[in-house]
């Protein structure tokens, strides 16, 4: 599977499986359904203040749809950090391919080519599906001259996973209560970081990460504890501390 590495905010370099073509037309496929509901409310509307008001009127509601239709993915994937409504069902988002934050400049690229990606002249979308299919990143043509693409912002390891992979002794003594300033979301970056040197020996990515986590939660790793230790230790305090917190 394709993927894309992304820094995250801890400085930790995460890789991202890149979104494929079936989930590009599903997410398509709920936007365009919700432009359906909206293009009969506006219908509805339309028919109403032409007969009430005026026939401009009813003008005036078939702008502001077709502006909405225009607009609505430039306008989404700008306010809702690169997701339009059908994206954030299917947990896909626009990202640059150096893997950091599309600019302004490159959302504007990208919904200035969907013209030709999608458009009439050019076969309803032909030219984005063959596009997305052959190239490396899954990009359709505004992608490509924009430099960015579509990533699956799912977690490969669900944090319920990581909660209950532990089958800890009632007794247990949690050695870092301050693990509880960390979030499920750091939980689960700790828990793909000893997943990755599990697969790939790289030791590199457990010193980056204890040492953020040790800077974040403000403790010292103890004389006897290496890097590996403190974070499998982390992973199990947070999990005794949060289970016994919901009981």
């Amino acid at each position: 599977m394709d993927s894309i590495r992304i820094s995250t905010a801890q400085n930790i370099d995460i890789d991202y499986e890149i979104a494929g073509l079936g989930e590009r037309i599903a997410a398509r496929c709920i936007d365009l359904a919700g432009f359906a509901l909206i293009a009969v409310v506006a219908l509805v509307v339309m028919g109403a203040v032409s007969i009430g008001i005026s026939g401009g009127a009813g003008m005036v509601v078939l702008f502001v749809f077709i502006a909405i239709f225009a607009f609505y993915d430039l306008i989404c994937e700008i306010t809702m950090d690169g997701q339009t409504f059908g994206k954030k069902v299917f947990k896909i988002k626009v990202i640059s391919i150096d893997g950091t934050q599309p600019t302004f400049g490159q959302y504007i690229f990208r919904w200035l080519f969907r013209m030709i990606d999608f458009g009439f002249p050019f076969g309803w979308g032909v030219v984005a599906l063959v596009s997305v299919a052959i190239t490396k990143n899954h990009q359709r043509l505004g992608d490509i001259l924009a430099k960015t693409t579509l990533i699956k912002t799912k977690p490969r390891t669900e944090f319920t996973n990581v909660a209950f992979s532990f089958k800890l002794p009632e007794e247990y003594e949690p050695k870092f209560k301050e693990v509880l300033h960390l979030n499920d979301r750091d939980i689960e970056l700790i828990h793909e970081v000893l997943t990755g040197y599990y697969q790939t020996g790289n030791a590199d990515l457990i010193y980056a990460m204890a040492a953020k986590t040790k800077e974040h939660i403000l403790v010292a790793i103890p004389d006897g504890m290496n890097e590996l230790q403190f974070l499998e230790t982390v992973l199990k305090d947070y999990n005794y501390l949060t289970a016994s917190m919901s009981v």
